[in-house]
């Protein structure tokens, strides 16, 4: 066959499509499709949402809605009051009391998984961390309400809290999202380059200064990235809300009270017996545009810290 060079000006080579390169051409359809797909249901919810929290808004207005400090939407008459100022107060709160508890126990359990266990105790432990991020929250719900409250704060520590309160449902949160920390930091530690620990080893570092000073670094974008994806789990987690903290909107800085969180509202109202179209129907929609926006917030942040700390190795 000649070669293309040596055709006169003007001539092109044609190509007959072979079955692979048709194969190939499918492959990146579907791939694209697939790709569309999410995109396409992020803009439907996004479109449904949108909808009904402009009819809510053309009821209630958005300063009384965003400003207010009382929420009980489902009063009647004049006693309704529309202020999520309590719904985002609880959201932020019990997810603070959360990651305090397991921020540092996920990141002790990624270094110990990644820097200090022997292969064979990192292949019992990780399974049965990622099993514990599938266990069902409603589980956690009833452990927090039936063991952790009662045995644990009222029992043991002998603290003077409510069969629902905002320590419990933060604390059981947090070990709710130990694995999820602790399973994605051990992996972006565990992707560090060997030879950044020889050479940190050969110049005299021990154990945990390689572990601290040099793969921590090292994986921060990773790390990072855990962090937020604990955050965001914690942010939109219902169940065990709902069960363990109760349904009291609260602006209040003691745990031992009761609380309640945009999620835990949505997961409540949604459930009761209340005629489409009213007001406190156009409510779930307008608390859940509001928590759709507090969390893309949360991971415009998190995509900015992942670039700025980000490391390639070669």
């Amino acid at each position: 066959m000649a070669d293309s060079a040596s055709l006169s000006p003007g001539v092109r080579l044609i190509r007959t499509p072979t079955p692979r390169s048709r194969f190939e051409a499918g492959v990146k359809v579907a791939l694209v499709g697939a790709a569309l797909v999410s995109v396409l249901t992020t803009v439907c919810i996004v479109g449904a949402l949108l909808f009904e929290t402009i009819a809510f808004f053309g009821e209630v207005p958005f300063k009384d809605f965003l400003f207010g400090t009382k929420w009980s939407p489902t009063f009647a008459g004049a006693q309704a009051s529309f202020g999520v100022l309590p719904l985002i107060w609880g959201t932020i709160y019990l997810s603070f009391i959360a990651l305090v508890v397991a921020v540092p126990v996920g990141l002790l359990i990624a270094i110990y998984l990644s820097e200090y266990a022997n292969p064979r105790v990192r292949k019992t432990i990780k399974p049965v961390l990622e099993l514990l991020a599938g266990v069902p929250t409603i589980v956690f719900g009833y452990f927090a309400l039936t063991f952790f409250t009662p045995i644990v704060l009222q029992g043991w520590l002998g603290l003077e809290v409510g069969v629902y309160n905002g320590l419990s449902a933060g604390i059981i949160m947090g070990l709710l999202v130990v694995p999820t920390i602790a399973s994605i930091a051990e992996d972006a530690m565990s992707a560090v380059p060997q030879s950044l620990r020889e050479g940190a080893f050969g110049l005299g570092a021990n154990r945990m200064q390689v572990s601290l000073k040099i793969v921590f670094p090292a994986a921060l974008s990773g790390i990072v990235a855990a962090l937020v994806l604990g955050a965001s789990r914690a942010v939109g987690e219902t169940v065990l809300v709902l069960l363990a903290a109760g349904q009291s909107p609260n602006i209040s800085l003691d745990p031992r009270e009761s609380f309640q969180t945009m999620a835990a509202f949505i997961a409540s109202i949604a459930r009761g017996d209340i005629p489409t179209g009213s007001i406190e129907y156009k409510t779930i929609f307008a608390v859940g545009f509001t928590l759709f926006i507090f969390t893309l917030i949360l991971n415009l942040i998190s995509i900015q810290l992942v670039r700025k700390y980000r490391q390639v190795y070669e």
